[in-house]
Order: C-alpha cells, then sequence, then structure tokens
C-alpha cells in the first residue's frame, strides 16, 4: 500500500465536491471548479463547511423531527437509548414511528428483553417522546438503524450508526450463509437483534476441508423453483434478502461514460478481513466520493484510499458485520454500486441425540449440544419440522449450548425418530413409547333379567386407568338412570328399571389398551298391542283410491308372532292386495287401492312364550269432493278484490260443508291461506293485499272427508294506487329571503313505495278572487290555483321530509302545497293553511330554569357541580353570567354556550364558589333574566371553649360556645365524649344535642374526667374537638348521696297548627302540594278533606307527614280539582281543623305567564280577552 502523500500547504482550497446526485437528469452545479485529490490523514478542503451545509439542509427538510437520534458507541453487554423528538403543535393526533435495522428489518416485530420501545408524551411541551433502548449489547447489533416517523402526508426519517467495541484477536473464518441467519422464534432469546448469526468467537475444531461452495452461483444458474431447496440444503433463512440482492446483481448496468471500469456486483469478505474496492474512471479528473448506506464515508484507519493513475482505490481494513451493507461511488453524475457480505463460521452439533424408550404419561427430554450459544436450531419429527407454540405439547427449552426437547405426558403416538439440524450438521435419535401390561382381575358376565329391575355390570382391572363403555358397538351415555361408576380399579354399568331397548352387547374397553371384557344382557316382556294413536272406539277411515298402511306398534320379548284376520278368514303375508307384514316392534296391515268394499272388522292377535293378546279395529273407506273449477276476479281494488267461483261436480259422498280461499304472489311458490273458517257463500273478497303486485287465487273444497285438491289459479291481477297526501304541513323557519317548510309522510304508502316530494308554491299576488275555495280535509283553508301559478321549489324528488326555499323577496306573501309522488304518479297535494309572510320573526328570549335550581343548589365541597339551563330566542341570544354582580373568572368555572342551552360546570367545589349566580339573555332590544343560589357546604369547625361550670355528686355541668366556623351551613347538633384520666379512652355520652350545655351524669365516684364536644352540620362531625382544660374530680366524701325526686312534668297538648295552609294556584299537569305543620301530645291523627269529603284510598292522592310537617300531593291536576282543603288534626284532648282554596290554571300560555312572575289574577284577565278574540286558536 503506497504512503499517504502530504498536500501542498499553499494550495489554494477547492470547492467542496457536489453531493452524490440522486436523479440523473439533475443539473450539475457543484462540479465546475478542479477536482481536488486527498489521502489518509487529511479533510477535503471546506469539509467542515460542507458537513455544516448538510446538517443544515437535512433541519430544513425535517418537517417532523425536533430532535434526531444521534450515532453511538457502546461496548458488549452494555445499555445504550437512542432518542427521537417529534412536535405535536400541529398534529391532530399521535405518529406512526418505526425503527429499522439495515434496510428491511423492522424491529418492532424484535422487542423483547433485549430490546425495549417506549413513548411519552410531554402535555407542557407538546412533544412525543420515543426511545429505542438496546440492553446488553451484543457484537451482532452494530450496524446502520434507521427511524421513520409518519403523519398522514407528512414523513420525515434519519438515520444513524452502533458501534460494539469488542476485544481484539484472531476471527476464525466463516460462511457467507450465517449472515443470513435469524434467532429462531419460541425461544428465550427470541425477539433478540440477532439476525445476522451466532457472533461469538471460539475456537472451532479442525475438520476435514471441504472444497468451498459459492451460493451466489449456484443461485444466480439455479430455476426459482429450486431456491427454497437450495436455501435449506445450506442453511440460508433470509432468502427474501440473498434474492433482492441477487436482483440488484443481475441487473444489466449500461455503459458508463464516466467509468471505464465499474465495482463488481458483489464482495465477500471473512470477519476482520481485508476488502479492496477498485474503480476505473475513464477521465482522471474526474473527482470521485465513496459512500456506505447513502452516507458519505470519511477516511480514516478503517477506510483508505489510494490513486492510481486512472484507478480510484479504497480498503476497508477489519471488516465487521456492521460493514455488511451496500457501497456505491459516485464519479460526476454517474455512480456505480456493490453489494458487501462478511461471512460467519458455521454451527456445529458437539453433543450427539441418544436413543430413549418411555411409558405413555411420562415425561420425555432430547438433549444436544452445539458449538455456539444461542444458536438457531431445529428440530425434526420423521423428517416433518417441529414448530413449538402455546397450544403444542413439544416445548423446546434453549440453556446456552444445550438444546433441549422436552415432550409432556408422551403417547404411542410420540414413537418416532427425532432430530436436530443446524447449520453446520445434523444429529437423530429414536424414541419408543410402549404402554404398561394390563391384567383383568374381575371379568364382566352375562345376565337375564325382567323387564323394570336392575342391571349391574362389573369388573375390575390392574391399573388405575378410565375406560369406555359401549353397548352395540355404540358409545354409552349418561342419563338419570343409566350411571357409569369409576373407583380406582373397579368400573360399574348400572342401569336402574330395565327396558327393552337395554338389551345388547355391552363392552368395557380401557383407555390406551386392546383389551375389551364383553357381556350380553338379555330383558323378557310378554306381548302388547298399543292402540294409542286409533280413535275411542279404534276406527280407522281412509279415502277411496288411497293406500292403507295401518302399523299397530307391539311390544313383548321375545317378538311376538302376529296373525291378521277378517271374517275368520286369516290374512297372509305376500303381494296381494290386502296382506300383512311383520316387524320385531309393530305389525302391519297393507290395502292397496282402497275399495268400498274393504269397509269391516279386523283382527289381530299376538302370541309369544311369556303370553297372548289381542284387538279388533274397525276401517270405514270414504272419499274427498273433486276441487272446484278456477275462480273468476270480477272487481280489483287498490287491496281488494272480488272473485266468485262454481261449487264441485262430485261432492265425495258427502255434503259440501265450505271452502277454503288461498292466495299467491305470482311470482313466489307460497300460498297463503286467507280464511280460517269455512266459507258458506260461493263469493269472497280478498283484503290486505299490495299495491303493484301480481296475484292469483285458489278454491279449495271441503266435506266431512277432507279437503278436496286446489282448483286451477284464477288469471293474475295486480292492485295499484297512489298514495295519500303528506300530513302535517308546517313552517319550520322564515327569513327575509328564505322559508323552511316541514311535513310528515303520508298516512298511506300504496305498493308502488314513495319515490320523494315535490314542494310548489305561488305569491299571493298571483290568487285570484274565483280561484279560493274550502278545503275538505281537516278543515283547513287551502287555495287553489292554475297548475302554472304554481312554482317548483326542488327540481328533483327530495326525499326527506324538510326543505328550505330560497331566492324569495322580502315581504312577500306565498301559498305552499306538497306532494308525494310514486310510481302511480302524484298524490292529492297538502296546502298550507294560510300565507306565509317571507320576513325573519323575532323570538323574544325564555330562560327555563330547572325545578330543583329554583331553591338554593346545596353541593359538598370537592363535589363536581354541573348545571343545565335552557333557554330560547331568535336569532341567536347572548348570554352573560354574573357571580354577586361581578364578572365570574372563567379559570375557576367553566361555561359552556351552545344553542338550546348554557352550562355552567366546577370540577372540584370549594366554598368560595358559593353565592348568587346572575344568567342575562339578551336578542336585540329584548332582555331575560334568571338567578341562581348556589351553596357550597363543608364540615364545621369545633367548639370555641368548652369548660366545666358545676361538679355535684356523679353529676358534671358542662357549657361552650359555638364554632367559628360553621362550614357554610347551620349547625345541627353536637356530640359530647368522656374520657378516665387513667386510660384516656374517649366514650360517646350525647349525640346529636342541640343546645350549648349540659349535664353528664352517673359518673364514677373517685374518678377523674376529661370531656371534650365535637359540632355537627349536615356535612357530618366536625374534624377536631374541643377538650376541657380542666378535668372533673368526683369526690369520695363518704356521704350517701340521694337523688332528689323531681314531678312528672305533664307533656300532653291538644293539636295546634304552628304553620297554616295557604291559598294556592296549581297548573294542570303539573303536580301540586299542600303543606302545614302541627303540633299535640299524643301525636295527633292527620285526615285531608276536599269539599268536607274525607280523601280515602285515592291514587290521585299521596299524604305525607314527617316531624309534625303534614304534606297533600296532588298528581297532574285538573281543573277538577280545585277547590275547597281541608287538614283535620285529631287526639285525645281536641279537633282542630284548617282550610286554603286549591284553583287549578290550564294551558301551556298560562305556565309560562307564571314563570315569568305575573300574578295570576293579570294572567286571567289576559287569556279571557285572548280566548273571546281567537276562540277558534284556544
Amino acid at each position: 500500500m503506497p504512503e499517504p502523500t502530504k498536500k501542498e500547504e499553499n494550495e489554494a482550497p477547492a470547492p467542496a465536491p457536489a453531493p452524490p446526485p440522486e436523479e440523473p437528469n439533475k443539473d450539475k452545479e457543484a462540479g465546475s471548479g478542479p477536482a481536488k485529490e486527498w489521502s489518509l490523514g487529511e479533510s477535503p478542503g471546506g469539509g467542515g463547511g460542507e458537513e455544516q451545509d448538510k446538517q443544515n439542509a437535512n433541519s430544513q427538510l425535517s418537517t417532523l423531527f425536533v430532535e434526531k437520534p444521534q450515532t453511538g458507541s457502546v461496548k458488549v453487554g452494555a445499555n445504550i437509548t437512542f432518542v427521537a423528538k417529534v412536535k405535536a403543535e400541529d398534529l391532530l393526533r399521535k405518529p406512526t414511528v418505526k425503527w429499522f435495522k439495515g434496510k428491511w428489518m423492522d424491529l418492532a416485530s424484535k422487542a423483547g428483553k433485549h430490546l425495549q420501545l417506549k413513548e411519552t408524551f410531554e402535555r407542557q411541551s407538546r412533544i412525543y417522546t420515543f426511545e429505542m433502548q438496546i440492553i446488553k449489547a451484543k457484537e451482532n447489533y452494530a450496524g446502520n438503524y434507521r427511524c421513520e416517523v409518519t403523519y398522514k402526508d407528512k414523513f420525515d426519517s434519519c438515520s444513524f450508526d452502533l458501534e460494539v467495541h469488542e476485544s481484539t484477536g484472531t476471527t476464525p473464518n466463516i460462511d457467507i450463509r450465517s449472515a443470513f441467519k435469524r434467532s429462531g422464534e419460541g425461544q428465550e432469546d427470541a425477539g433478540e437483534l440477532d439476525f445476522s448469526g451466532l457472533l461469538k468467537r471460539r475456537e472451532v475444531k479442525q475438520q476435514e476441508e471441504e472444497p468451498e461452495i459459492d451460493v451466489w452461483e449456484l443461485l444466480k444458474n439455479a430455476n426459482p423453483n429450486e431456491y427454497e431447496k437450495i436455501a435449506f440444503q445450506y442453511g440460508i433463512t433470509d432468502l427474501r434478502g440473498m434474492l433482492k440482492r441477487l436482483k440488484r446483481m443481475r441487473r444489466v448496468e449500461k455503459k458508463s461514460a464516466a467509468f471505464a471500469k465499474i465495482l463488481d456486483p458483489a464482495y465477500q469478505v471473512d470477519k476482520g478481513g481485508k476488502v479492496r474496492f477498485v474503480v476505473e474512471l475513464a477521465d482522471p479528473k474526474l473527482e470521485v466520493k465513496w459512500y456506505k448506506n447513502g452516507q458519505e464515508i470519511r477516511p480514516s484507519t478503517k477506510y483508505i484510499f489510494e490513486h492510481k493513475g486512472c484507478e480510484r482505490i479504497m480498503f476497508i481494513n477489519n471488516c465487521s458485520l456492521t460493514d455488511d451493507s451496500e457501497y456505491y461511488v459516485t464519479a460526476g453524475d454517474e455512480k456505480c454500486s456493490t453489494e458487501l457480505f462478511v461471512r460467519e463460521p458455521p454451527i456445529m452439533v458437539t453433543k450427539q441425540l441418544e436413543d430413549m424408550n418411555a411409558y405413555c404419561g411420562e415425561r420425555v427430554e432430547l438433549e444436544c449440544e452445539v458449538s455456539e450459544d444461542d444458536a438457531n436450531v431445529k428440530w425434526f419429527k420423521n423428517g416433518e419440522e417441529i414448530f413449538p407454540g402455546p397450544k403444542s405439547r413439544y416445548k423446546i427449552k434453549v440453556e446456552g449450548k444445550k438444546h433441549t426437547l422436552i415432550i409432556e405426558g408422551a403417547t404411542k403416538a410420540d414413537s418416532a425418530e427425532y432430530s436436530v439440524m443446524t447449520t453446520g450438521g445434523q444429529s437423530s435419535a429414536k424414541l419408543s413409547v410402549d404402554l404398561k401390561p394390563l391384567k383383568v382381575l374381575t371379568p364382566l358376565t352375562d345376565q337375564t333379567v325382567k323387564l323394570g329391575k336392575e342391571i349391574c355390570l362389573k369388573c375390575e382391572i390392574s391399573e388405575h386407568v378410565p375406560g369406555k363403555w359401549t353397548k352395540n358397538g355404540l358409545p354409552v351415555q349418561e342419563s338419570d338412570r343409566l350411571k357409569v361408576v369409576h373407583k380406582g380399579r373397579v368400573h360399574k354399568l348400572v342401569i336402574a328399571n330395565a327396558l327393552l331397548e337395554d338389551e345388547g352387547d355391552y363392552v368395557f374397553t380401557p383407555d390406551a389398551y386392546n383389551t375389551p371384557m364383553p357381556a350380553k344382557v338379555r330383558v323378557i316382556d310378554p306381548p302388547k298391542i298399543i292402540l294409542d294413536g286409533l280413535d275411542a272406539d279404534n276406527t280407522v277411515t281412509v279415502i277411496a283410491g288411497s293406500k292403507l298402511r295401518l302399523e299397530i306398534p307391539v311390544s313383548g320379548e321375545p317378538p311376538p308372532k302376529a296373525i291378521w284376520s277378517r271374517a275368520d278368514k286369516a290374512i297372509m303375508e305376500g303381494s296381494g292386495r290386502i296382506r300383512s307384514e311383520h316387524y320385531p316392534d309393530s305389525s302391519t296391515l297393507v290395502i292397496d287401492v282402497a275399495e268400498r268394499d274393504d269397509s269391516g272388522v279386523y283382527h289381530i292377535n299376538l302370541k309369544n312364550e311369556a303370553g297372548e293378546a289381542h284387538a279388533s279395529i274397525k276401517i270405514k273407506v270414504v272419499d274427498i269432493p273433486d276441487p272446484p273449477v278456477a275462480p273468476n276476479v270480477t272487481e280489483v281494488g287498490d287491496d281488494w278484490c272480488v272473485m266468485t267461483w262454481e261449487p264441485p261436480a262430485y261432492d265425495g259422498g258427502s255434503p259440501i260443508l265450505g271452502y277454503f280461499i288461498e292466495r299467491k304472489k305470482k311470482q313466489s311458490s307460497r300460498w297463503m291461506r286467507l280464511n280460517f273458517d269455512l266459507c258458506k257463500e260461493t263469493t269472497f273478497e280478498p283484503k290486505k293485499m299490495i299495491e303493484g303486485v301480481a296475484y292469483e287465487v285458489r278454491i279449495f273444497a271441503v266435506n266431512a272427508i277432507g279437503i278436496s285438491k286446489p282448483s286451477m289459479p284464477s288469471k293474475p291481477f295486480v292492485p295499484l294506487a297512489v298514495t295519500s297526501p303528506p300530513t302535517l304541513l308546517a313552517v319550520d323557519s322564515v327569513t327575509d329571503t328564505t322559508v323552511t317548510m316541514k311535513w310528515r309522510p303520508p298516512d298511506q304508502i300504496g305498493a308502488a313505495g314513495l319515490d320523494g316530494y315535490v314542494l310548489e308554491y305561488c305569491f299571493e299576488g298571483s290568487l285570484k278572487s274565483s280561484s279560493a275555495k274550502q278545503s275538505g280535509e281537516n278543515g283547513e283553508a287551502a287555495t287553489e290555483l292554475p297548475a302554472e301559478d304554481w312554482i317548483v321549489a326542488n327540481t328533483d324528488l327530495i326525499d326527506k321530509t324538510k326543505f328550505t326555499i330560497t331566492g324569495l323577496p322580502t315581504d312577500a306573501k306565498i301559498f305552499v302545497r306538497v306532494k308525494a309522488v310514486n310510481a302511480a304518479g302524484a298524490s292529492e297535494p297538502k296546502y298550507y293553511s294560510q300565507p306565509i309572510l317571507v320576513k325573519e320573526i323575532i323570538e323574544p328570549p325564555k330562560i327555563r330554569i330547572p325545578r330543583h335550581l329554583k331553591q338554593t343548589y346545596i353541593r359538598r365541597v370537592g363535589e363536581a357541580v354541573n348545571l343545565v339551563i335552557p333557554y330560547q330566542g331568535k336569532p341567536r341570544p347572548e348570554l352573560s353570567w354574573k357571580k354577586d354582580g361581578n364578572e365570574i373568572d372563567r379559570n375557576q368555572i367553566n361555561i359552556r354556550n351552545s344553542e338550546t342551552d348554557t352550562i355552567i360546570f366546577i370540577r372540584k367545589a370549594e366554598r368560595s364558589h358559593s353565592g348568587k349566580y346572575d344568567l342575562q339573555v339578551k336578542v336585540e332590544k329584548y332582555v331575560e333574566t334568571a338567578s341562581i343560589d348556589i351553596q357550597i357546604v363543608d364540615r364545621p369547625g369545633p367548639p370555641q371553649m368548652v369548660k366545666i361550670e358545676d361538679v355535684w355528686g356523679e353529676n358534671v355541668a358542662l357549657s361552650w360556645t359555638p364554632p367559628k366556623d360553621d362550614g357554610n351551613a347551620a349547625i345541627t347538633g353536637y356530640t359530647i365524649q368522656k374520657a378516665d384520666r387513667k386510660s384516656m379512652e374517649w366514650f360517646t355520652v350525647i349525640e346529636h344535642y342541640h343546645r350549648t350545655n349540659a349535664t353528664i351524669t352517673e359518673l364514677v365516684i373517685g374518678n377523674e374526667y376529661y370531656f371534650r364536644v365535637f359540632s355537627e352540620n349536615m356535612c357530618g362531625l366536625s374534624e377536631d374537638a374541643t377538650m376541657t382544660k380542666e378535668s372533673a374530680v368526683i369526690a369520695k366524701d363518704g356521704k350517701i348521696y340521694k337523688n332528689p325526686v323531681y314531678e312528672d312534668f305533664d307533656f300532653t297538648e291538644a293539636p295546634m297548627f304552628t304553620q297554616p295552609l295557604v291559598n294556592t294556584y296549581a297548573i294542570a299537569g303539573y303536580n301540586a302540594t299542600l303543606n302545614c305543620s302541627v303540633r299535640g301530645n299524643p301525636k295527633p291523627k292527620i285526615t285531608w278533606m276536599k269539599n268536607k269529603v274525607a280523601i280515602v284510598d285515592d291514587p290521585r292522592y299521596r299524604m305525607f307527614s314527617n316531624q309534625g310537617v303534614c304534606t297533600l300531593e296532588i298528581r297532574k291536576p285538573s281543573p277538577y280539582d280545585g277547590g275547597t282543603y281541608c287538614c283535620k288534626a285529631v287526639n285525645e284532648l281536641g279537633t282542630v281543623e284548617i282550610e286554603c282554596k286549591l284553583e287549578v290554571k290550564g294551558g301551556l300560555s298560562f305556565c309560562r305567564l307564571l314563570l315569568q312572575g305575573v300574578p295570576p289574577n293579570i294572567i286571567d284577565s289576559y287569556l279571557r280577552d285572548l280566548h273571546s278574540s281567537c276562540p277558534d286558536q284556544y
């Protein structure tokens, strides 16, 4: 190798060389300056600036990455992490990121214990972070990697290298086939990055040298159908990658103007070796650049460049698996490429498999050892590859060089020849699986039992194995009557209440053994004749001319002999017209072509060794009538028709009782009966037919014998009609230039279906004085104009029931009608009752406060507040919220407004959120306001001070002051606890106490006590309690304390109303309540009355009484529920009554005005005037 040359110091730097062209048609921009040659130890002039420009260009082209993974190095066994970051400001969803090794290896399928892929998202900076972590790196992990990110039509990628430092030493010769080996799936190391083969160095035993085989030459000269055979024979697992490279090698290179000699298609080198790439230029002045996987190669100790005349040479020293890649060289606008393959040594089998013998059910392990750790090994059974998996009985265990095939619960089917194959050798062994010998200790015995007795078959074998019972060769199924018992080595078959079908040959066969144990069971029974299927008088009716096959079930064991007879004359078996047939379970009398003379009494006699039986059967021969002639259809409607016919010529010897009528669609073969009661007449009117469908009808005649054959079908006929007019035509909305109409589909849609609607309108100015008339439909006023005056609003049929008429002049008045159209034509039009003024209507705003928000809305601290307040108004109103007269802080309280409602939402309520919230809805000059009171409550604080007022005897008097913080809710009571000074264990003395002083009694004399008090409101007890500073000592004075005697206080009291009833207005259809409060002792009995009549068991009323508060609820009252209501309270000391008047107002207008705060007397006057002016609308 020539020595590196040194450049002249005074040589001016040449311009930076242009990057390799990606398209042959690009203009040459950077090759105008003279070519600059350089050698080892120097960098090309301006190289740093070119690299900086290249990075700037990449940063400008990068549309998604904000941070790219950088090239890194790691020692064998250490960890390394590559990080890529993507900005998510302009992304609506998470981008897709993929990691690759080399050109096509997707690392998502290799994730495992040596490779982990992670992703995180930072909400503040809105950056996605994607990490690829390599754990315990190996030498074969080195190479070129690529990260790709995609989002919709955006794409970005970045390449980086990984170098794995390894210890220096000699490298054994390797084969190129090992470069395409992958780690086996289903093993412990599945998912590693080991797709190039096992790279651990070790000494290889000297073997006989074999002639080296060039796999590339084999693939070049082989047929495509032999590729898989060659790949398996020479251990090539990545056949797809080799074929891709082979395809590139086979390309015919075009004649180059820049290169006199191009690179070879492929180079092969051993790991650790040296390779030499040579090209010859046609013009020595051309500048040459070398690239690896698209990245330019810089001179270093690993890459050495030489110039010899027109030759340009690149040496790669100490080749590793990372150098296995695609290389190309550029000269001007042209380039030539090659492939470099780095070989690895084959895997050898160092410990052979051994033959094994095993019994069924045992665990079998076949072991071998190979020359490399975690090598790719294939197992075969009788030449077929074994694929382990979750549902497979085979498991493969890999421990370094040791590979084990495990078979759980071996069976005879596992007896085979097993082999293991590597890239450098194979081994095989035979496995034999046999059954343990079986002995029959107690065999089955034959049994004969009577009908209804128990059958028990029992046997005993030497092995504890299950078995199968069969009867006459079929498996025995367990039931309530038949039980199969298996206890240890004993097997039983028990049949309760033996039946005839239980007779047969039973066999028990142990599983996995060919040792059947047979037994015969026989059941005997006297003969019986079963006539359940006949009438009470055993009469059989047969139609003349038909064949009678009278099958009589019989039973008996052994099967009885049957004899048929008529008039003491036996009926023999044979081929006569009247004959008998006998079967084991039945006897049959056959009469071919029955005649009237065959009527009579027939006898059957049964006989066997267990007894005899006989019976008599009467046979009657009759006939059905002839079919009527084809009916005639005289009239046809939209869903009906009228048909007539003539009676049949022959009634079958029995009077005609009536007729059945059937119809069907012409294209169908299924007839449908129209009458289930016989039609006595010869005319009928079928109904409920589908319009537009062709039908046919036919007739059946019925007599006492049966139904005749059907008549010939009538001629086809088709019902058809137009639809009825559309319904409920109404105005949906009006603007200054448009009118939107809506309607409902027709009530009746014919068989022709509904193709769509046509909406028409005309102006009021085109109305003629003689053209208006009153429509007869629903009493609506409609306008009839000539067809030429109506303008079609929609050129094409519309399917929807809503349409907007556009382009109308403001302040014009129009008439509107709509028609439904189907195959039969257009229906009658549906007119709107009055002319429509084309002008937008302003709807004043209205706020619909929900009933539960009309009172104070109470929530606890930490709970969510979500209030929805509906409103109305057109055009869309303007909304504003205020709290206690100030603007609402949107950072604490969220407000969302829609077209129909406004929502106020507080995720976690705080006491500061309490207050009065005012809502204002404004439409132009109209303003509507509403208020909502929100109260956020919490548990109270403890009382301020607790002190001991007095101690006497066994009693202590306590007093305390209310807490400073009541939790924004009224204090409902206090809880008092005591504790002995010795133990300081607290016990509750009084709960829910309302006063601020209390006397604690029944204390133990001689003890010293402390007391504490909790405050309580609707949220519960306070978190802390206030304890007395001093203690109370119950002194031992030696005196006997005598409790004073107090006279009982008389708490009796006559009933008295503390809150009276008040006169009330109720709205029809909305529940109303009447409330009052009463006091008295004993508790008074409450009775409600309406107009002096007691209300008892009326479901429209509900009565409640809680803590003296009496409530009467009237469910959905009507105006008839108005009147004088009285509440009566009675106890032993007296009676008291109180009355009020209830007036029920009806109508939605009354409800709206009352909610707006209008006094009821003004509402009544307004509604009466409105009713008198427009009586038709109210």
